[in-house]
This record gives C-alpha cells, structure tokens and sequence, in this order.
C-alpha cells in the first residue's frame, strides 16, 4: 500500500474540458467506457482493431460508482480506478468465459482532502498506465499499472498540474500544464529521469499556455492561450523542434461555443499544415464535429452521428476520422467520416457563427465558407525566431534534449 494526499475526480473538469465519452488506446485498438443499464453502471472494453467493433460487457458483482475511472491496456484488459473506503484502488479487469476477471493492482491511501487523483490519457504502447495527484502546492505523477510492486511514486512536482499529453512512442516524456504563480505554463516531465522538468511552452510572459494534443509524425502541437487576447482562451498550432511563431486562426473562433480538439491525422511525415484535426464542437444549438486543417484556415462542419461518444475519435492515415457511437439499436458502432478535402483557402469569407450543421442522410459534409488569415494570425514565442526559416520537424527527430534539464 503505497500514501499520498488524493481525492477522486471523474473526468477532467479541473481542466476545464469536458470529459470523453470513452477513452481510446494510443493506436485505437481498444476503447473502454463506463457503460450504463438502468441505474446501474458497468465497465465495458470496445475492440476496435478488427473487421467490426464489438463490446465485451465486464461486471462484476456489484454496480460501479458513476465517477469510476477505466481505461483500455494495449493488451485488452480494462484498468478500473475505484474509491473504496477513502482509499484508490486498481485492477485490470478481464473477461472469463461468461464472467468478468479482476487482477488487483494495489491501492493508494489518501491523507488528503483538499488534492485529486485522476488517471492521464493512455500511454504509447498500452503496457503502463499514469495517475496524476494534485495537491495545494505539488503534484505527483504514479504509476499505477505496469510497474512491478503495484502503485509507485514517479516524481513529485511543484505547483498544481493539469492535462497531460504524450510527447515521444516510448512514453518517456509527458507535458503538463503547470500553475505556479498565478500563470499556467506547458512544461515536460522526463519520467526516466525522475521526474525531471523543461519548460515547452512560454510565448508570452504573462500569458496562460497549455499543450492539448501533440502528433509524433508532423510534431503537430495544438495550443490553449490568451496570449493573443489577454483574459481570453484561443486555440493556436506550432511545430515543436520549429522556430515559427505560434499561430491563432481566426476560424477557430466560433461564437458562443467550445471549441476542444480531440485527434489529429497521423502520418504526415514533415508536413503538419497538412494534418486533419478533429474537433468537439459544443454550442448553445447543439454538439457537432468539425475538421481542421493548418493550411487551409478554415473549418468544416459535419453532424455527429446518433449516440456519439463525445470527445472520442481516431484518424486513420488515409484521412478517414472515425467515431464511436452507441445507440439502442447499435451498442458498439464506429461511424467512417470521410471530411473534404484539403482545399486552398479564398478571401472574403464570414465569420462562422456558431450554429450546427443540418443533418441530411448520413452524415453529410457541410463546410462553412473559408475564412481569411488575418494578420495578427502568428504570435511570437518569448524567444524570438532567427532570420531563416526551419523546415518543420518531426517529433521523434526533434531536439527533445533541450526541453530537459542535464
């Protein structure tokens, strides 16, 4: 048994996000969610790497409680976060025959009322999973399966983190948003080498900055900053390993809404502009998707399908985006997106306004006009660029050791 100072926390309201509908392996072979019947709820794992996806219901004697944590392991298994008795327990749950297999992981004390416990996105790899605890003043990063002696303490850093995105295949280097001192900044943790932090993201000095999605090919970064309007979050992409400013497109700015993306097109070695990010679009008329491309500065909308998992997707290389939806009629479904493709952009287009796309047949594609760059569109980093222009750099090729201190 293993102590720290942690409460449960379902989701990752502390973020500021709203939760996923399901959480995804890092390659989508597997999903797992906290399913519901009746008033009951129950872990259930989705294979998804397959001909069809299907779903593996895994009760266990008694229902779970709602804020439950589970995550799917790369090797099919469910790892099951619980609060039980003021303490967190872990196990990887199975399915045996007709019934449903539990492994004890071990559990994690809390000494703590005040501090959170959540799990982070799943790992590259899918044969270790991370906790992050949240203190008054410090955070801990656990590992919480796939060590050898249940639940160990990684490292224990100052301030309060949140998010938590992968940097690397190995799932060596983790970013995280870091509050100290009444600023929130993207720092790396190296967690082979104690715990060891970088900072990732500084480009304004009073400027809140958090690291939500990062593609290990292009080396793609999607940016949360008020930078560009202090007081006011927008969403930015840089290039990690460039020295090109961050930029804000306008065209992400849709009224009265939440904008969060959740996936970007892999395998666009050397060519970010061209990666097609997903995105969770929530408006006072509505929940809906939309495609982004770096390139083409403007965003296509399309009606989610019935019974979306929202918040979950994956991109397959081709440029397909794929859903996860369960209805009454269809439990375990994936619905095939095929957005339009990358187009040049055209002057003199509208602002969008926020408002659903119509929902004819299925899933229909309808893009709202482009929209034009605007010159205020880059935002420099603290650093300034040099006179020439890096071509972009793919993640693993990166200078990755300059983000982490000797």
């Amino acid at each position: 048994m293993t102590a720290c100072a942690i409460e449960p926390s379902a989701g990752h309201e502390d973020d500021g996000v709203a939760p996923a509908g399901c959480t995804l392996t890092a390659d989508g072979s597997y999903a797992a969610r906290l399913a519901s019947a009746g008033d009951s709820w129950f872990p259930e794992r989705w294979t998804l790497d397959g001909p069809e996806p299907y779903a593996v219901p895994l009760p266990r004697n008694q229902p779970e409680e709602p804020g439950t944590e589970v995550q799917p392991m790369g090797d099919g298994r469910v790892l099951i976060h619980r609060l039980v008795a003021g303490r967190h327990a872990f196990s990887l749950l199975y399915p045996t025959g007709p019934g449903t297999g539990e492994l004890p992981l071990g559990v994690v004390e809390c000494r703590d009322d005040t501090a959170r416990l959540r799990l982070l996105p799943p790992a590259p790899g899918g044969e270790r999973a991370y906790a992050l605890a949240v203190g008054p003043r410090s955070t801990t990063v656990w590992l919480v399966a796939g060590g050898a002696f249940g639940p160990e303490r990684l490292a224990e850093l100052p301030g309060r983190c949140s998010g938590g995105v992968w940097l690397d295949r190995t799932g060596r280097l983790l970013a995280l948003d870091r509050e100290t001192g009444g600023r929130t900044k993207a720092v790396v943790v190296d967690l082979e080498r104690g715990g060891e932090m970088s900072p990732l993201l500084q480009i304004a000095a009073d400027s809140d900055d958090r690291l939500l999605l990062a593609d290990h090919d292009s080396g793609l970064l999607l940016i949360r900053s008020d930078a560009p309007s202090p007081g006011q979050d927008r969403l930015g992409w840089g290039v990690l390993g460039s020295t090109l400013p961050v930029r804000f497109p306008e065209c992400l700015r849709l009224r009265d809404c939440t904008v969060t993306p959740f996936a970007i097109q892999p395998g666009q070695i050397l060519t970010p502009e061209s990666c097609a990010v997903a995105l969770r679009v929530d408006g006072p008329r509505g929940r809906w998707v939309g495609v982004w491309r770096p390139a083409e500065r403007r965003v296509h909308h399309l009606p989610a399908p019935e019974g979306w998992l929202a918040g979950t997707g994956l991109w397959t290389p081709e440029g397909v985006l794929r859903l996860p939806y369960a209805t009454e009629a269809v439990p375990c479904g994936v619905a095939q997106v095929s957005p339009p493709a990358a187009a040049a952009p055209e002057p003199g287009a509208t602002p969008a306004t926020g408002h659903p796309p119509e929902r004819s047949g299925n899933l229909p594609q309808a893009p709202l006009a482009p929209q034009p760059a605007s010159p205020a569109d880059p935002i420099p980093p603290s650093a300034s660029p040099g006179p020439s222009t890096p071509r972009p750099v793919p993640l693993q090729e990166a200078p990755l050791g300059r983000l982490v201190t000797n």
